[in-house]
């Protein structure tokens, strides 16, 4: 068989074509994937019960949506990120802090800043802390959103006042409040 120079030529141009056309849609493809956030692990966050609660955490919360991080149990909603939770923090002993019980979870609630509140599950280990940007998600709706993945460590104490009771609304559109 001849070699027609002009049908390599057409043939390489449909290769380059191709490829120009996978190498655009896998751009594509990436640029549409959320930027792997970098969070410090906790001291604990290799404990096997971190994996159970990293496997139950939600993929949305308020309207964040989870997006990748680069430690071991941490999760991160947002970008930037507006809910950011890590698994192996040092229990939290007694304390005077506001505690708040979210369905069938107790939380310390500390306030960092005008902006910021730290979520600290409490009676659990590990414990689970959770940092939220309050202008961007209620601090109910992430221990509710949080409530079912935290259960899966074993609650051996509780708060012993709390300050409110936050269930879930059977519409779960909302939340209720008990003082």
């Amino acid at each position: 068989m001849p070699l027609n120079p002009r049908y390599h030529r057409e043939r390489g141009r449909g290769v380059r074509t191709v490829l120009s056309s996978v190498v655009i849609a896998a751009g594509l493809a990436l640029s549409g994937c959320a930027s792997t956030a970098t969070v410090a692990g906790a001291p604990d966050a290799a404990n096997p019960e971190c994996a159970d609660v990293m496997l139950a955490i939600p993929e949305v919360i308020g309207e964040h949506e989870l997006r990748p991080t680069a430690s071991q149990g941490t999760a991160v909603w947002g970008d930037p990120s507006e809910v950011v939770v890590r698994c192996g923090v040092v229990p939290p002993g007694p304390s005077p802090e506001f505690c708040v019980s979210a369905d069938g979870v107790d939380w310390l609630a500390l306030e960092e800043d005008d902006h910021t509140w730290r979520l600290v599950s409490y009676g659990r280990d590990p414990a689970v802390e959770v940092l939220l940007n309050l202008d961007e998600v209620a601090s109910s709706t992430a221990m509710l959103a949080m409530s079912t993945a935290v259960q899966r460590v074993e609650q051996t104490r509780s708060c012993t006042t709390t300050e409110q009771d936050i269930e879930q609304t059977d519409d779960a559109e909302g939340t209720a409040e008990n003082p």
